[in-house]
């Protein structure tokens, strides 16, 4: 019988499958979305997916989204399990984001910077009003305007650190750690906790990053500086003795100044909140910076009263995929869990039925 009952399973599944793809590919008279257009069109969740996915490959991300029928997270999952498959030949050098060739950059707290602010393609000046031009064909295709400059921009944060008013950033020659290599464990480094955040979920960072501003956590932030564009990546190899240029990426780097009183070691002066991640994914590089500005409170000699400032609590629960896992087994089969419990109430409801 238990043979019978796994045969019919299977065939559930097979059926469930087929019903999945022919709902994926929804009316057969409208034409099929290409990965391509994807990519080109829908820009912002390819962006997300190859973040929380942990991979830079529009291509297979946009692959993804369509499998995934546009749920993000589903989607990330895809092309995280994907990327474990892949073989690791080689470590790439640190991106020089010094040296991007900007599309975006914009600051809150300089009116003039050196290199001049690019507003670049952003949503923060648009009007929240649906275009139904764009639901016709190239219904609604602006020309563009004057191109960024390609010239690298040094950072702003630069400028506060020649008068000595925000902390010097943290840098050393220690190998950093490898989230894909190491679990997870407590306590852990800022650089272990960058790489969780970096592709941790998005709408989770935002919240805790919303909650610092609101008092949990006692923020204070202004944007130093938040950047779009390329960056090369490039690779050491031994026999040559020089690095490889093996293409270019597109990032966001967000930069958060904080206020910080000061200490018996450590004068007055502004503290950093960093966040990098793959794409044009500002709203995420905010959050981690948000959020990686808060987890510091313990080293800054700061009390640890809010979430966000909890570090094994953020990095227990950022991930969106062990997060997603971990909910949704609540669908499999827990008949005899169930049953147990469903005993023990019964027995514990016969027993407050009984007189005294």
């Amino acid at each position: 019988m238990a043979y019978v009952a796994v045969k019919g399973g299977e065939r559930a599944i097979d059926a469930a499958h087929a019903w999945l793809a022919e709902d994926r590919r929804g009316d057969p008279a409208v034409p099929e979305l290409a990965t391509a257009q994807i990519a080109e069109q829908l820009g912002r969740a390819v962006d997300r997916v190859m973040a929380e996915g942990a991979c830079y490959d529009p291509g297979l991300a946009a692959l993804a989204v369509k499998q995934a029928q546009g749920d993000l997270i589903e989607a990330a999952f895809l092309l995280r399990a994907y990327r474990t498959t892949l073989p690791r030949f080689a470590d790439t050098r640190p991106v020089e984001t010094g040296a991007m060739a900007v599309r975006r950059r914009v600051s809150a707290v300089f009116k003039d910077m050196p290199g001049g602010k690019v507003l670049g393609p952003t949503y923060d000046y648009t009007h929240r009003l649906l275009d139904f031009a764009l639901a016709e064909p190239d219904g609604a295709v602006a020309e563009a305007g004057t191109a960024p400059p390609g010239e690298p921009m040094p950072g702003v944060m630069d400028l506060l650190g020649q008068e000595g008013l925000i902390e010097p950033e943290a840098g050393d020659d220690r190998r950093p750690g490898d989230l894909t290599r190491e679990p997870l464990s407590f306590p852990a480094g800022r650089d272990v906790r960058l790489q969780a955040l970096a592709r941790g979920d998005e709408g989770f960072l935002l919240a805790l990053g919303y909650s610092g501003q609101r008092g949990y956590g006692g923020a204070h932030p202004f944007v130093g500086e938040l950047r779009v564009g390329e960056v090369a990546v490039e690779v050491e190899v031994p026999e040559l003795g020089f690095a490889l240029d093996i293409g270019d990426i597109t990032v966001t780097e967000c930069q958060m100044v904080n206020q910080f009183r000061g200490s018996k070691e450590v004068p007055p002066q502004f503290t950093r909140g960093y966040g990098l991640c793959f794409g044009h994914s500002e709203r995420k590089a905010m959050g981690m910076a948000l959020v990686d500005r808060a987890m510091r409170a313990a080293e800054l000699g700061e009390d640890v009263t809010a979430p966000a400032q909890n570090v094994e609590f953020v990095l227990s629960h950022c991930d969106n995929i062990e997060a997603t896992g971990f909910v949704e087994h609540l669908k499999l089969p827990h008949y005899v869990d169930f049953q147990s419990e469903l005993e023990t109430i019964r027995r514990l409801r016969t027993g407050a039925e009984e007189p005294e």
